[in-house]
């Protein structure tokens, strides 16, 4: 018994392993200032992000890093007190809650310049949890000039989703079949 609940285990983390993606910020170019046509953040507004997703930024050790920051830090591109700092390199961030992530280039010239990225991951929605937490209030909006448009192409292999041509992925079957197999398989142990 104890057996066959261990593979079921083993079953579930191996399942929600394969459903992970990892986006490649920057792609073959990595992450750098962005020329005028490859803006991170019209790719990061086409692409679906969820729990378990990664980033992988890919820069010269020593010449760059990666600063995790809060809003205020972002919009303003203040590099003095990260939320987390990267300077290896060759920086996975594993995308582990929805809701917003602020990145910036640890060289603030270079974050001026747009080397910055905002991504939200979506919410968790195959969890039947709920809380009875009240939510905080929103923060302020701060306005911000617009982003220059996106008119060039971005090296970087975006998530499926629904409105991506020729998908055939789909929210029923990204979060209802797996947990549908999950459940067979566990019926099939035990019976």
């Amino acid at each position: 018994m104890l057996h066959r609940f261990s593979f079921l285990v083993c079953l579930l983390v191996i399942i929600n392993t394969v459903c992970a993606r990892e986006f490649v910020v920057g792609g073959s170019k990595g992450w750098t200032v962005p020329s005028d046509d490859q803006l991170y953040n019209q790719w990061a507004e086409k692409s679906r992000f969820q729990i378990s997703d990664s980033l992988l930024f890919v820069y010269q050790q020593n010449q760059d890093s990666v600063l995790q920051v809060t809003r205020d830090a972002y919009d303003s591109c203040n590099t003095e007190e990260p939320t987390a700092k990267f300077t290896d390199g060759h920086t996975s961030i594993t995308l582990d809650r929805s809701g917003p992530y602020y990145f910036i280039s640890g060289n603030k010239d270079n974050c001026h310049k747009n080397q910055k990225l905002v991504i939200i991951v979506m919410a968790d929605r195959s969890s039947t949890k709920t809380t009875t937490e009240s939510s905080p209030p929103p923060s302020p909006s701060v306005e911000s000039s617009p982003s220059p448009t996106y008119t060039g192409t971005f090296e970087i292999t975006p998530a499926p989703s629904q409105d991506t041509p020729g998908n055939t992925a789909s929210p029923f079957a990204s979060s209802v079949l797996p947990s549908a197999f999950i459940v067979i398989i566990f019926l099939s142990l035990f019976s």
